[in-house]
């Protein structure tokens, strides 16, 4: 006679917790490992022996490392990550105010560059009220080659 031997009798339930909370905790310690090494590379007020010395001591003795590390410049590391994301925030909004402007100038920055032009001197008043009916007419000096501003059937 075979006796069947079923596999919840030999794992109790509380195996099993205990397994799934061993394999999280594990799984948050590679996490937190990373981003500390992260961290020490992201660090510019560190220097190239600081961040060869806390890199070496986070892979020698990594759990003592890690843990140091995190009560030292933990909370640094925090400012760090959101001045990085603020950093990339910034980077897309410019990318996407360029793109959605079709690298053109609106009016208003045109007619503010023309005042600057006017108040240097490079430009007489005479050329700057044709370059200001041009823009309000929607035909920019930006889109004219050369310096001087023409128009249209004057």
């Amino acid at each position: 006679m075979s006796a069947q031997t079923y596999l919840a009798y030999d794992y109790p339930l509380l195996s099993v917790f205990w397994s799934m909370l061993l394999f999280f905790l594990w799984i948050m310690w590679f996490v937190l490992l990373f981003r500390v090494v992260v961290d020490i590379f992201r660090d510019d007020n560190l220097s190239g022996w600081a961040k060869a010395g806390w890199l070496a001591f986070t892979v020698l003795l990594p759990f003592l490392g890690v843990f140091v590390y995190v009560v030292a410049r933990g909370k640094n590391m925090g400012r760090r990550e959101a001045a990085q994301a603020r950093a990339q925030q910034e980077e897309f909004n410019a990318y996407i105010r360029q793109t959605a402007s079709g690298g053109r100038t609106s009016s208003v920055d045109e007619l503010a560059r023309l005042s600057e032009i006017r108040s240097r001197g490079d430009i007489t008043d005479e050329e700057f009220r044709r370059a200001k009916d041009l823009v309000l007419a929607g035909h920019g000096p930006a889109e004219h080659s050369g310096s001087t501003f023409r128009t249209s059937g004057r």
